[in-house]
């Protein structure tokens, strides 16, 4: 084995540096983030261009040959977005509609009753929903598809950039998309070669009933209205172009005789990550900074907008890069949605397709998860107003799974968004646990009588408030994936931030778990702590007590928090307590009736044998107490493989996504490559599988299926999870290699649990190099092809490994 040694530091900015400089910005920052629409300065333009040639672009590029029906944009329309605003465009020649939403555009409130049946309201007037702030459509008379030849739009994943491009009376037509962070704005710019020209309107309406006004002074139109709830929203847009006229037409914008033409929209909300303040932010009036922000870019080609939008998204979307092997000229020669259904017909491996899925999926988590809250069950990125299950923030899987993919693949900096989210909740969630969770009401109230700490129910909302069940174990499972992010980055920082969230969830269950007597297999008898009533997701008896769901996350978090006491150096005396706790939670045992690893403290299987939730193996991932190494009684290891094995291998997208992280902690390459594949599965009808523009569709009923964007996100997590596997202190590299992928292949990027990023590179399954960094990690494991290295590393320093056995 080769080893060289680097002892240069990476001067790229990272997440360290930019928790430091939120600090500085006062109360807002400690409270969960800024206030996501917001005024901002002039953002810098490049001196020169950042975008990709040709060549390079198309490696990251979808692309399709007919635009988005706009009765189907969930379906077909190609997403955009700047972390906060998303839209959906449908790339019509003729007429370019675009339905945007703002991830702050919530109806509802605090929502802190509970109904006779302990439940929470869960509807769109007391909980609330997103909603889609606007609609733009862009018409162009002339310009019908049955009259343009040569159609092609494609989805630049690299560059954050959609385009379409025709061909009339002899005349190129293009245009493109996209959403900027940096001027906070989505624009769109239609250009053309040769002496061709744009007539036709802009026109701007919200879905609310809301009524828009032009300004013919300042060439923009805008809206501006509330919710019953008293969210204030607003949004505007302006156009110009050159070698036409561009003016306000009534309550439209028209445009006649113009070689080129650029439109800017902006909009937002006054909605502020603040409990204290009523999540709002009064010094925000939305319509009108709508119109300054539109005003602003503007001032500036379409060009120089485009530029600086790359070079703010291009740096984040390169931080990972994947090689999965070569796909055939055949292959590459159809078009995205051929190539799925080729793919599901011939069952023939296409590697680059798969990479690009991945790719996708990164590119959904920047355009989705920058700078406002984090992304639901449909992410910003909505069709209508009446999203299934109101968009909403699931706990007891789909939140959790849309932030998997975020450490591993190189986005660290997207976490953040969930981790603002539960510190500005924080405040409201402890106060309604406080006041709600032992009411007589609560089915799950802790029949000890005593309440401490915070935690949630199944659904939440931005503004404290619950929906449907309450959730004991909620509080748990968000704590793991916070604390997870701490053992990718090693950021402290990171940790002082959710320390009170760990504490506060910690003093919930050392109040709500109850002491009892349990047998082992020789007769001995002992006392354990056991969670109080509960439900396993979302099966079963709906009160059973010493679930596996919460004890393997109860177990999870107490080590977590005693490391975390550890780290910061408080609460030590109180972190030994909990650790005591800890040592004796009751922890699953193999049933003798079924041969699986228990959901419920029964031999016998109390629910659906192939249900979609994996709730009883939670320990085998996210958790890892459960593995394929020594440190697993080899009954409970097998209990849990036979328990994963009837779930079955077909179920909904997040799902199976679910099924293929566990096949590959199992390292079974095989099945967790096919689990993959499942969800390439072309979606017809609105069965499973994936839409005409990758979104995962779930058939919620016979002939109708829903997106719903975890399995975009859990699905890339599976195959990063098969090419590298790590906890602290220990990274294993090709752990679940497919056959599909092993010729040769490489991927850059990869964040490894402990502190470091792996750059891997294979050839015929064995790994030919690594190259691990570290990003705040010390010392680590190495293994691959049999061969184990020790790993001692200062910050910023790297190594690379060769010539593994």
């Amino acid at each position: 084995m080769d080893t060289q040694h680097t002892a240069s530091r990476d001067n790229s900015p990272n997440r360290r540096g930019f928790l430091t400089l939120a600090a500085t910005v006062g109360a807002a920052a400690a409270l969960g983030g800024l206030p996501a629409f917001t005024a901002s300065a002039a953002p810098a333009r490049p001196a020169g261009s950042p975008l990709l040639s040709a060549t390079a672009a198309a490696k990251n590029q979808l692309w399709w040959q007919a635009p988005g029906s706009p009765d189907s944009m969930i379906e077909q329309g190609l997403p955009v977005g700047n972390g906060r605003l998303g839209a959906l465009a449908s790339n019509d020649p003729g007429s370019e509609l675009l339905t945007i939403t703002d991830a702050t555009m919530w109806t509802g409130g605090l929502n802190d009753t509970l109904q006779s049946d302990g439940q929470f309201p869960y509807g769109r007037d007391d909980f609330g929903s997103l909603t889609q702030l606007a609609r733009l459509i862009v018409d162009i008379p002339g310009h019908d598809l049955s009259s343009v030849t040569g159609y092609r739009r494609t989805l630049d994943l690299a560059q954050g950039l959609v385009t379409a491009s025709y061909e009339l009376s002899g005349v190129t037509y293009q245009r493109q998309i996209f959403a900027s962070r940096p001027d906070d704005v989505i624009v769109l710019y239609f250009s053309q070669q040769g002496s061709g020209r744009y007539t036709g309107t802009v026109s701007l309406a919200g879905t609310h009933g809301e009524s828009t006004t032009a300004d013919p002074a300042g060439r923009h139109a805008s809206f501006g209205a509330s919710f019953a709830n008293g969210l204030r929203y607003g949004a505007a847009v302006t156009a110009y172009g050159s070698g036409g006229t561009v003016a306000v037409d009534g309550t439209s914008i028209s445009f006649r005789d113009c070689k080129d033409l650029t439109v800017v929209f902006s909009g937002g909300t006054d909605y502020a990550p603040d409990a204290a303040a009523g999540f709002r932010d009064p010094s925000v009036d939305p319509e009108s900074l709508a119109r300054t922000k539109v005003l602003n870019a503007s001032g500036h080609c379409a060009s120089s907008l485009l530029h600086t939008h790359v070079a703010d998204f291009r740096p984040v979307f390169e931080q990972l890069d994947i090689d999965l092997g070569t796909s055939s000229a055949a292959q590459r020669g159809l078009d995205t949605w051929q190539r799925l259904q080729a793919r599901d017909r011939d069952d023939v491996p296409d590697p680059e397709l798969e990479a690009a899925y991945l790719q996708f999926g990164r590119y959904l988590m920047i355009s989705g998860s920058r700078g406002s809250l984090p992304m639901g069950l449909q992410g910003p990125w909505l069709d209508g107003n009446d999203p299934d299950w109101m968009g909403d923030y699931h706990t007891d899987i789909n939140i959790q799974m849309n932030y998997w993919m975020a450490d591993r693949a190189g986005l660290s900096d997207c976490f953040d968004a969930l981790t603002d989210y539960c510190l500005a909740q924080l405040p409201s969630w402890t106060d309604v646990t406080q006041r709600l969770f032992n009411s007589p009401d609560n089915r799950y109230r802790n029949s000890s009588g005593k309440i401490a700490g915070w935690t949630i129910a199944i659904s939440t909302n931005p503004y404290g408030g619950g929906g449907w069940w309450w959730h004991p174990a909620g509080n748990a499972w968000l704590c793991q994936s916070l604390f997870e992010h701490y053992e990718y980055t090693q950021d402290r920082a990171h940790l002082e931030k959710i320390y009170p969230l760990l504490k506060g969830a910690v003093e919930f269950w050392e109040a709500r778990l109850l002491t009892t007597t349990v047998t082992d297999a020789s007769g001995a008898s002992c006392e354990v702590l056991i969670a109080d009533s509960d439900w396993s997701p979302e099966q079963g008896p709906l009160d059973a007590k010493g679930i596996t769901y919460a004890q393997e996350l109860v177990w999870n978090l107490f080590g977590n928090y005693r490391t975390a006491t550890e780290v910061l150096g408080r609460d030590t005396a109180y972190g030994t307590v909990v650790d005591g706790l800890r040592q004796r939670l009751y922890l699953p045992v193999v049933s003798p009736t079924t041969g699986w690893l228990e959901e419920w403290m029964s031999p016998d299987n109390l629910g659906e044998t192939t249900h979609r939730h994996l709730s009883p193996l939670i320990g085998l991932f996210p958790g890892d107490r459960i593995r394929p190494d020594d440190s697993t009684p080899k009954d409970i290891l097998a209990g849990a493989t036979a328990l994963l094995t009837a779930r079955g291998m077909n179920s909904y997208g997040w799902a199976n996504a679910w099924r293929s992280l566990c096949w590959a902690r199992l390292k079974n390459a095989e099945k967790a490559y096919q689990l993959v594949v499942t969800n390439l599965k072309p979606s017809v009808g609105g069965s499973n599988g994936s839409a005409q523009n990758l979104f995962d569709t779930y058939a919620v009923e016979q002939g109708r299926g829903i997106f719903q964007i975890d399995a975009n996100f859990g699905t890339p997590s599976a195959m990063i999870e098969m090419l590298v596997y790590s906890r602290p202190g220990h990274v294993e590299l090709l752990p679940a290699l497919p056959a599909a992928w092993a010729a040769s292949g490489s991927v850059s990027g990869v964040g490894v649990r402990g502190g470091f990023v792996a750059d891997l590179s294979w050839k015929n399954g064995k790994v030919t190099q690594v190259t691990l960094k570290s990003v705040g990690g010390r010392d680590t494991t190495v293994v691959a092809g049999g061969t184990s290295r020790k790993v001692s590393l200062e910050p910023g320093q790297s190594v690379t490994l060769r010539n593994f056995g």
